[in-house]
């Protein structure tokens, strides 16, 4: 297993490096550059080359590659061109919001997807199946963008006199605030380094540090502004988990041991649950993954709409205005991303089939 575990880790550098590199051109070539995008009318030329001389964008891209790759393994991600701050500070604040709206999302989807899924299987044809399919095909159909809006017009607005009504927009209300756990607990950090930005990085998880800090306002705060984000964003992958679960699970249930056990007497939804679930959720735990690892790169637009300052957002953000260093370092982390999520998703086949082995 561990050996099994390296070799997969290793054989992704060369993905990270390809993407990477592939990042690092693309960004380049993209019509515009950071100057105009960043000053709009102040951009004359003169101010444009100096500009571009003092961020090193003036040299060969093969140069500038070179550059960038020595600091990548130093850990260093560069500054911001727009901001003019570290971008490793820039992901510390901004990676929580999304690794918590896509988790949350995904459980959503899995807690909804999977016994519809099953449900639907049980009952195939009836009336059941056939409303959730139909749900199930609106839910993948339905924009994420528009979707949102309705979410927020119907909670936010329609129902805001109500003990239904939910915040728009977002991470917390005004006037709360978080305060890291380690400032709570009264350990002395310098405002520098790696252990600085570690901890950081975890007191931006509002959930997390709510819990253990005890402060439970901040955290009934932070749950209800994460539920309309979180259901936007996880009815596309719901719907999705609910047709796989349904379609992988009809496979199974139509197989000879499955048959057997019938024959023997075993009740119907115990042979489903105890014998075939387990073998169909394969390509389920599959879709799941892939889901998460979709999750974490494609909330662009529900960040945008509900107002949250996530990796997604400030992707577009950075897009928008050419930062070149922010574009790369938050493609690398999606990309990490994926390549970690998928590597837990082969692990877990061992624990849900005993005969498949990773060799």
């Amino acid at each position: 297993m561990i050996q099994y575990v390296i070799r997969r880790l290793l054989s992704s550098i060369p993905v990270l490096l390809g993407i990477l590199l592939v990042t690092f051109a693309l960004a380049r070539l993209i019509p515009g550059d950071p100057c105009t995008a960043i000053l709009g009318e102040k951009a004359t030329p003169e101010i444009c080359a100096i500009f571009i001389h003092e961020h090193g964008l003036d040299r060969p891209i093969a140069v500038q590659f070179g550059y960038y790759m020595a600091d990548v393994l130093r850990g260093n991600f560069g500054d911001s061109i727009r901001f003019t701050r570290p971008v490793m500070l820039i992901l510390v604040e901004r990676l929580p919001m999304t690794i918590e709206l896509s988790t949350s999302a995904l459980i959503l989807a899995v807690i909804v997807g999977i016994p519809l899924g099953i449900i639907s299987a049980m009952r195939h044809n009836s009336t059941v199946d056939v409303a959730t399919m139909v749900g199930a095909n609106i839910g993948i159909s339905m924009p994420v963008f528009w979707l949102g809006l309705m979410l927020a017009y119907v909670f936010a607005l329609l129902l805001r006199d109500t003990p239904f009504w939910l915040p728009p927009s977002g991470r917390v209300t005004a006037g709360l605030s978080a305060v890291p756990f380690y400032q709570v607990y009264g350990w002395s950090v310098a405002h520098t380094g790696p252990v600085y930005q570690i901890l950081e990085f975890f007191s931006n998880f509002y959930i997390f540090n709510s819990i253990i800090t005890g402060n439970w306002r901040v955290l009934g705060d932070a749950l209800k502004h994460l539920i309309l984000p979180s259901v936007a964003l996880s009815t596309i992958p719901g719907a999705i988990i609910a047709r796989m679960t349904r379609s992988s699970l009809l496979e199974v249930l139509g197989r000879e041991y499955i048959r057997a056990a019938r024959a023997k007497g075993v009740p119907y939804r115990k042979v489903v649950l105890n014998h075939a679930l387990r073998n169909a959720l394969l390509p389920v735990v599959t879709i799941i993954g892939l889901q998460l690892g979709g999750l974490l790169g494609g909330a662009v637009l529900t960040e945008t709409i509900f107002g949250l300052s996530g990796v997604g957002r400030a992707l577009f953000e950075a897009i928008t205005a050419r930062d070149y260093p922010i574009i790369q370092a938050f493609t690398l982390v999606v990309a990490v991303g994926y390549v970690f999520v998928n590597l837990i998703v082969d692990l877990s086949y061992t624990y849900l089939d005993p005969r498949v082995r990773l060799e």
